[in-house]
């Protein structure tokens, strides 16, 4: 069990890409599906607000906590010197890129129209903050880095395709522009989630290395509970798109509270594949 510091790291890196991921991802699909969600403007660029200030309290205090972990004191949360210190560090450098990245996502938001595509370019620029640090940036390798970018941006994809999808769906005035939406991302998906799965591989063998290494270590324990529970979030993915999408296109009343409790289910499993995330980029060391 961590210590109490290990737990706030924890705790604030869990919130921190719940943030990034979601206020980037709802922008990603705002332009990509624009048509569909034209009508949702007000209720994406709401939230888009609301996550990436909560990515940005979690990065200021995320940086903070870790002041706390060097002192294993509350007051290494607030000593100039041990913030100095860690800001000229890799640490530092990837909270610049994302408070720089999540500046201009909120710029773009507020702006609105035209400027949604600066919030795009902060949203892209947030997501690779987090490849400057950790365990993909100890490889010093950029195809590596890159491969983990790819990933986080099929992820934020996904992401923040849900609520709007959920929005849509638990309306019967919206259920026709939830299926066309449903069944558009059911296209992009299935290019992209192939992508998101090559590239979980390739870190996962990258970082791990072995089949002892992935089952005898804590690291790899964790990392194979979110690989089942990834695969979990594709089994409901391919229900939606298989049955439940189908069904609001053909006209069904029913399916669109079905979605719902479908779309529910994947947060719960996107959250604990988050915290996975969380825990061992936090309090995990890579096998060796």
């Amino acid at each position: 069990m961590p210590d109490i510091w290990g737990q706030a790291a924890v705790a604030t890196k869990f919130l921190l890409y719940l943030g990034v991921l979601t206020s980037a991802g709802l922008i990603l699909c705002r332009q990509v599906f624009s048509e569909q969600l034209a009508g949702l403007d007000r209720f994406l660029r709401a939230w888009a607000v609301f996550f990436a200030l909560l990515a940005a309290t979690m990065s200021f205090l995320g940086f903070a906590v870790r002041g706390a972990v060097l002192m294993d004191d509350a007051s290494g949360m607030t000593d100039l010197a041990i913030l100095a210190l860690l800001w000229e560090t890799p640490p530092g450098d990837a909270l610049l890129l994302r408070l720089l990245g999540l500046g201009a996502l909120l710029t773009g938001v507020v702006l609105g129209g035209r400027w949604l595509w600066v919030a795009l370019l902060g949203s892209f620029l947030a997501i690779w903050s987090f490849c400057e640090i950790g365990h993909v940036a100890s490889e010093d390798r950029l195809w590596f880095q890159s491969v983990l970018f790819g990933h986080l941006i099929v992820a934020a994809f996904w992401i923040g395709v849900l609520l709007p999808l959920h929005k849509l769906s638990g309306s019967a005035d919206t259920l026709r522009v939830a299926a066309v939406l449903g069944h558009r991302f059911g296209q992009v998906a299935s290019v992209a989630v192939p992508l998101l799965l090559l590239a979980g591989v390739v870190m996962t063998w990258r970082l791990v290395g072995s089949l002892p290494a992935l089952l005898g270590t804590a690291y790899g324990l964790t990392l194979l509970a979110k690989i089942a529970v990834v695969t979990l979030l594709l089994a409901l993915a391919a229900i939606n798109k298989t049955r439940l999408v189908p069904a609001l296109q053909s006209g069904d009343p029913k399916a669109g509270p079905h979605l719902a409790r479908s779309i529910s289910l994947e947060w719960v499993c996107i959250g604990v594949i988050l915290l996975a995330t969380a825990v061992f980029t936090s309090i995990l060391t890579v096998p060796s």
